[in-house]
């Protein structure tokens, strides 16, 4: 597969395209010569990012307003995987994190994080790749986290959650590259996006020079992807971090881990 314009026509689709990664994605790749499928939850924002992607390069943009962490609105996307129309690359973007630590949390809120993190990125892969593979011919970028490498954030499961999609990546991207289909999963540490702000975490405190540009961060992406990496980490200081996060012992990350949003205070117990 090559992710260059070609004078074939070949067609994108982004979960979570509204913003933050989602969005660079769409920018990206709508300016190199793809066609797009956009998902998200709202309708009006997806409308509006169609529409400054039409207007700007004259490529087609369909919308599809779903909920990824039900089963209606990932059989709707599953069903445009599907569909005659192929799709030659899915980014699995959606995703969520939680402000509360799992000892303060709820069993609805935990498994609304497994739905979209998890459980739609394992749905819209699978019905990504069977038509992939049957052509011989496709891609997929699944967008985990340096978090997954590490219980970096005490109390907290979407680390767990990120964990699982770079396993599951790395190991079906294994299984998908004699078919000629590549599947990468894609591991930035924190990116100015709307991710945080969304889910109620106070990143106030995070030291300047540890954020990435979501467009930076695509630029790399799908460089790697290119090179046929199953794991992407952007930007020199997370591939550091992520090597001292798979060899540091236990206990030391323990005592370092700098976010502890997931903590509960002695008083709180």
């Amino acid at each position: 597969m090559t992710l260059e314009s070609t004078t074939l026509e070949r067609r994108a689709l982004v979960t979570g395209a509204t913003s933050g990664i989602g969005a660079a994605f769409a920018r990206r790749l709508a300016a190199d010569g793809w066609h797009l499928v956009l998902v998200a939850r709202d309708a009006d924002r997806l409308a509006g990012i169609a529409e400054e992607l039409r207007t700007r390069h004259s490529h087609d943009v369909e919308t599809l307003s779903a909920d990824l962490s039900t089963d209606d609105g990932c059989a709707t996307v599953e069903q445009r995987l599907a569909s005659d129309s192929p799709i030659h690359l899915l980014v699995n973007n959606a995703g969520i994190s939680l402000s509360k630590p799992f000892l303060r949390s709820t069993a609805e809120d935990e498994a609304r994080l497994l739905r979209l993190n998890v459980h739609a990125v394992m749905r819209l892969t699978l019905a990504a790749l069977r038509p992939m593979t049957e052509r011989r011919d496709g891609a997929v970028i699944n967008v985990s986290s340096v978090a997954g490498f590490g219980a970096v954030m005490p109390g907290s499961t979407y680390s767990a959650s990120k964990a699982w999609v770079t396993n599951f990546s790395e190991s079906v991207g294994q299984s998908a590259r004699p078919f000629g289909v590549r599947v990468m999963a894609l591991c930035p540490g924190y990116t100015r996006t709307e991710f945080h702000e969304r889910a109620g975490i106070n990143m106030s405190k995070t030291p300047e020079w540890m954020w990435l540009q979501a467009e930076d961060v695509v630029d790399e992406a799908l460089r790697d992807l290119r090179k046929g990496k199953l794991v992407s980490v952007p930007a020199w200081k997370y591939k550091v971090a992520v090597a001292g996060l798979r060899h540091a012992p236990r206990r030391l990350l323990e005592v370092v881990s700098r976010d502890t949003r997931g903590r509960i205070g002695r008083e709180e117990r």
